[in-house]
């Protein structure tokens, strides 16, 4: 039988024996542990888990203690468990692969939106016609649902929905919303600053069962899209015609055109690009109205003469 001091002598040889890179590899691995059961913990696999780890102290524990029938049990138990944990729940580790992929650690982040000077003009223009668009639908209580795709592409989504692919507009959403409108049930899919497909069916969110009943299907779809991916989806209530924005799991409300425009240019336009563009719009001022034309700069001019 293994005494306390003949597990505390093994430590302390193992110790000695450790060099920099052992440590190097044991954070690693601690990491990535942490990091898998935080994308894990809230969903059903997160429950099994759990369970696991209480059967492995206890094989553990009935291997320092030599109970051979539950240690013999339990190493069974495990042989098969890893596959058919696997097959079962294929969707929730699914799930957790995709949000790394996407996460900071994934290589995807070396991709940015507006990226150049055109791209940044498109985002621009089409952040002010989405939320132009929003103010009216929200003013009629006409529902909508926006998908506005970034480093997660949402192929299997605009497969399953309408291709448009035009340029954003306030009166091309509100006729794609109308209530009469054939695609008005579904969501638009926003991509690279056009509309790339409508009428698209959007996945459940994970946690259903704790969101807020008094929520209806197009908010449960926005929580669920941005769940499975790193889209930021605006919703517009059918019932009050308040504005709200999903991303990454979580539901923000009461949005004012305003709010919504600031929130938009703070995720999809980096800070240089946009103070390149307004440095650039700027110039293309001065080009076009030269200072002794300028009405503003003239109408000073006066107002300092009179002082």
């Amino acid at each position: 039988m293994i005494t306390p001091r003949d597990l505390w002598e093994s430590i302390v040889s193992v110790m000695r024996t450790m060099e920099p890179f052992d440590i190097l590899d044991i954070i690693l691995l601690s990491y990535i542990i942490y990091y898998f059961y935080k994308l894990i913990r809230e969903t059903r696999a997160g429950q099994l888990f759990r369970g696991i780890f209480f059967l492995f102290m206890v094989y553990a524990f009935g291997r320092f203690i030599k109970l051979k029938a539950i240690s013999f049990l339990l190493e069974r138990l495990f042989n098969i468990g890893v596959l058919a944990i696997l097959i079962v729940f294929q969707p929730e580790v699914r799930r957790a692969v995709e949000k790394l992929g996407h996460s900071q650690l994934g290589l995807n982040n070396l991709r940015f939106i507006g990226s150049s000077d055109d791209e940044t003009m498109t985002w621009e223009r089409c952040i002010t016609e989405m939320c132009k668009a929003c103010e009216a639908l929200s003013s009629t209580k006409t529902g909508a649902l926006i998908v506005i795709e970034r480093r997660t592409r949402l192929g299997e989504y605009i497969g399953n929905g309408t291709i448009i692919n035009a340029d954003v507009s306030e009166m091309l959403l509100g006729n794609l919303f109308f209530k009469n409108s054939p695609l008005h049930d579904g969501a638009v899919i926003v991509r690279d600053g056009r509309i790339l497909a409508g009428g698209c069916q959007l996945p459940k969110p994970q946690k259903e069962e704790l969101i807020d009943k008094n929520l209806g299907s197009r908010h449960r779809a926005a929580i669920g899209m941005s769940e499975n991916s790193d889209a930021i989806v605006l919703v517009v209530s059918e019932e009050t015609g308040q504005i709200s924005v999903a991303e990454n799991g979580s539901l923000s409300r009461n949005f004012t055109r305003k709010k919504l425009e600031h929130l938009l240019r703070t995720y999809l336009i980096p800070d240089q690009k946009k103070n390149t563009l307004s440095f650039k719009l700027m110039n293309l001022k001065k080009t076009l109205i030269p200072e002794s034309a300028d009405p503003e700069r003239e109408e000073d001019g006066q107002n300092g003469k009179d002082e």
